[in-house]
């Protein structure tokens, strides 16, 4: 393969859509490159890991929808400031306000520890208990 059909292949894969299933049938779909801000949904859906997410595109969360769309939101956020060089840039507070501190509190408990997405959690967690 050229690099031009590499390069193609890999924006092909980054623009793919992927749909995440809660517990109570609420589906959200995001951007595989905004999925994979969480490894454990990256791995699901490498399709060299054998998973049959990575074939049907759908990963399935086993919580309620309200938490799937906060972390949908936290992953969108995270993928948008993964650039930013440092943490002082990023506007914590256009997330914090999004979201009500038990939720924030349930991500942190669920998820941000378990999908790697540890970027803002001890901000996030600090700024919910002040």
């Amino acid at each position: 393969a050229t690099s031009e059909e590499t390069a193609a292949s890999t924006t092909n894969k980054d623009s793919e859509w992927v749909r995440l299933q809660s517990s109570d049938g609420f589906s959200y779909l995001v951007k595989r490159k905004v999925a994979q801000a969480s490894g454990t949904i990256r791995n699901m859906l490498d399709p060299e890991g054998g998973y049959a997410e990575a074939l049907s595109k759908v990963c399935e969360i086993r919580e309620r929808g309200i938490i799937v769309e906060k972390l949908v939101e936290y992953m969108s956020f995270k993928t948008y400031y993964e650039s930013i060089n440092t943490k002082d840039e990023i506007p914590l507070n256009e997330f914090l306000e999004r979201i009500n501190p038990e939720i924030i509190l349930e991500l942190y408990a669920y998820f941000l520890h378990k999908f790697n997405l540890h970027i803002l959690t001890v901000p996030v967690i600090k700024a919910t208990c002040s």
